[in-house]
Formats: structure tokens, sequence, C-alpha cells
């Protein structure tokens, strides 16, 4: 009889990416979730994965059953069901350790730019040999024959703990998360622990102090762009049609790389991929050929055009990644007013990192503010509101609703970059029929 894995909360990220490889590796999959829309259904449905909605006559004691974190007894009736009925079922988390013991694994942790730096490495080492991999945006690709398995480590509630890979990329620790992790010690003491159970390379930003302080059993190797590192990007050339960078290791120059991303961060990212690729073994004039086609992760500087007016979506919902997002903008668009469109991400995060929120928000031109966008998770909301973020911006700021987005009209030659964790793609679509009524009308 066929294995069935049943997924509760398929819609998730990391839960629709696991899907998706699993189904693509031959096996019976299904899952249930809420009716509401989410962006990596789409891929779900392509595929033929029936998502049905929640309901205990989904759960079968035959069947795999992988449950999503955010669902308890008390908020699921599958999770209550299988609890009451003694059916075990695994988390998200802990069925990917079990099941990357089949492969040469390589994670990629951090506080930041995890997502694109999977994707990377996803991209590349997938060309050059069968792999499997994981990537945060909801991706996922399976193959029954792969040696490889790249994937996405969260540190959120340590549940990279159960991960024991081979290689590890860790991209930088900052404090987030601030509804679980006490403080920046806090956040640093779990990636520690996580560190110390990669078994043959480590690969981290050496430009982070945080990360200087990591220790572990396999051979740590630093990436930045100071000479103080062991795989330094040097040589930069950033342009409207991506980045160009030398990358010497210990001394030896390992070649010219190309990719048509934007910022400086990509540049990290690349960097490190570049310097697990190389101690792993693999050819880098391959990894070089691949970079150059990398197209990009879902909800990253993710770019349509309508009406001619240029609209970009990132998950951008921490002050770090704000500034990085911006700051890609600014490279491939250096003639136009950068305009941002924030959605705050949980109360916590908002109180936490107000005054980093309004330094970030202030690299755009103009910004506008969503309401804050609440976790299941906050018991309490706390005394703070969008508007409390909007006192401290010194450019120009506005409060919008999606039910109203005219406010936006308000510029000329501009970009558009929406960014948040929450519903913030809700603004941008109630923008982009604005834009299209607009063409309607002129006609």
């Amino acid at each position: 009889m066929t294995k069935i894995y049943h997924f509760i909360g398929i819609k998730g990220s990391g839960m629709s990416a696991l899907a998706l490889m699993l189904h693509q590796m031959g096996h019976k999959v299904q899952g249930s979730d809420v009716d509401k829309y989410y962006f990596t259904q789409r891929g779900l449905e392509q595929a033929g994965i029936e998502i049905l909605p929640f309901d205990e006559k989904n759960i079968k004691s035959e069947y795999e059953i992988i449950a999503g974190n955010a669902f308890r007894p008390d908020n699921n009736v599958e999770i209550a069901y299988a609890n009451e009925h003694g059916i075990s079922y695994k988390r998200y988390h802990e069925f990917l350790g079990s099941f990357m013991r089949d492969f040469v694994s390589f994670g990629v942790a951090g506080a930041h730019g995890k997502t694109s730096t999977t994707g990377i490495l996803s991209h590349v080492l997938s060309n050059i040999t069968d792999t499997s991999y994981l990537i945060g945006d909801g991706t996922g690709r399976g193959s029954a024959g792969a040696k490889y398995f790249v994937f996405e480590s969260d540190e959120y509630e340590r549940h990279f703990m159960p991960y024991h890979p081979e290689y590890s990329i860790i991209t930088n620790i900052d404090f987030d998360h601030p509804d679980y992790f006490t403080s920046l010690e806090d956040v640093f003491n779990a990636f520690n622990d996580y560190a110390k159970q990669i078994t043959k390379g480590l690969f981290i930003y050496g430009e982070d102090e945080q990360l200087r302080r990591i220790t572990s059993d396999a051979p740590i190797y630093y990436y930045g762009f100071s000479k103080e590192n062991d795989f330094i990007a040097h040589d930069l050339l950033r342009s409207t049609t991506g980045s160009t960078f030398k990358v010497s290791y210990r001394g030896e120059e390992l070649g010219e790389f190309h990719i048509p991303t934007f910022g400086r961060h990509n540049i990290m990212n690349a960097t490190a991929v570049i310097g697990l690729l190389y101690v792993s073994g693999f050819d880098l004039n391959l990894v070089k050929e691949h970079l150059k086609t990398f197209a990009g992760v879902k909800r990253r500087f993710t770019e349509k055009v309508v009406n001619g007016t240029v609209i970009i979506d990132d998950f951008a919902h921490h002050p770090t990644e704000i500034i990085a997002t911006l700051d890609a903008a600014r490279q491939k668009y250096p003639s136009k007013e950068i305009v941002a469109i924030f959605q705050p991400h949980t109360f916590t995060r908002t109180i936490a990192l107000l005054d980093e929120f309004a330094d970030a928000l202030n690299q755009a031109d103009a910004v506008y503010l969503a309401q804050i966008y609440g976790s299941a998770r906050e018991v309490d909301h706390g005394d703070v509101k969008v508007e409390d973020l909007a006192e401290k911006i010194v450019k120009r700021v506005q409060v919008i609703s999606v039910d109203n987005v005219s406010p936006l009209l308000d510029h000329d030659n501009a970009v558009y970059v929406f960014m948040g964790a929450g519903d913030i793609q809700t603004y941008e679509y109630s923008f982009e029929r604005l834009l299209s009524n607009l063409t309607s009308n002129v006609q």
C-alpha cells in the first residue's frame, strides 16, 4: 500500500515546498488549510495536489502526518483529533531532520537572506547535478535519485535543532522574532548550538561581529568584502543589469562572477554559495555559468510592470531587509523615485524595532504605511500603532488603507516597492487595479 502524506497547513511556505518535493519523488501527497488564497497554493494546484478544508475526517492513522508549526489542539480540529485518538504526527522540522539523513545536505541559516541564498544554491547545484531542494518561498523539487539536498534552516523557536547537515551557510545574526527570542544573545546562542551540529563545513559572513563568535567542530570559512575573510568578494561592478564581482580564496583568485540580481547583500549571498561549492568539490566554471541564469525567488524583489509603472514585491519585514531591498531598487533604478509601501508585521516586532524601522524606511524617497499585521501567536497587541512609526519617519509619509491607495498616484517616474510578510499584497493588488482602471478610462 502506498503511503499517503497528509499536511496540516499545506499552504505554509515550508510546508508547500516539502509537499511538492515529496510529490515529485513519487509519493502520494494531500493537505488541508484555510480557504483564504495564499501565494504558495498555485504550485500545489498545478501539481494536482489536493487541498482540503480542515476537517477531523482528513486524519487517518495509516497516514504519515506532517503538521505546520502554527497549528495546535486549541486552534485546529485535525491536531485536536489526532491527539485525542493517539494518532502520531511530526512537525515540519522534525520530519525534515530525519528526511535529510538520506542525502548530502546543505543548509542555509541566518536572520536574513536565507530564502534568496537557498534559491541561488538550489539553482546552481540542481543545474550541475541531480538535487532535491526546499526553498522558503514555497518552492520545492524532489528527485528519488538525488544525492544532494538543499534546504532553508529556520531559527524561529529553534526549529533548526533537529538538523545535522554536512555543510551550512549562516548569512547573519540579528535580533528578530521578539515574541520568542528574549535578546540578541538568545538568538546567538541558538545559532551557536546549530553550528555545533554541522559536520563538514560552515560558511559564515565574516563581517557580522556576532557570527565571528560562533564555534563549531566543523571547519569554519568566513566570506565577505574585507581582507580578514577566507572568501573575499572584490572589484564590484553594480549596474542596472545585475552585479559582477571577483572572488579570491586565501590569496588565490577564483575568477569573475556575475549574478543578475541587485544589492550588495546578493553579492554576499552568491559569494557564500561560491565558497561552499568550491570547498565541497564542484567545478567553479559550472558555478559561474549557472549563477548567470539565476532568476530570483518568489516575493524577493519580484517585479512587474502595470500600465508602464514598475511594481516590486518583497517579503522584507525587518529593518535590515528593508535597507537591502531599497538598496537593490536604487541600483536597478538609479534615476527613479523610490516609493516604499510597508506593512509592519507583528506588534511585538514593531514595538521592539520601532526606531530601526523608521531609519530603514528613511532610505526611500516617500513612505506609505499599512496597518500593522498582527500574528495569531500574539496574545497582547501592546501599545503601538502604525501612526507611532509614521511620526518617526522624516521623509514624506502617509498611512493608507487597502480600500484607498490613490495617494500612491502622486508620484512621477517612480518605482513602487511593496514590503511586508502579512497581506501587503492586497494593497499591491488594489494599486494594480487602480492603474489598470486609469488605462481603461483613458481609452
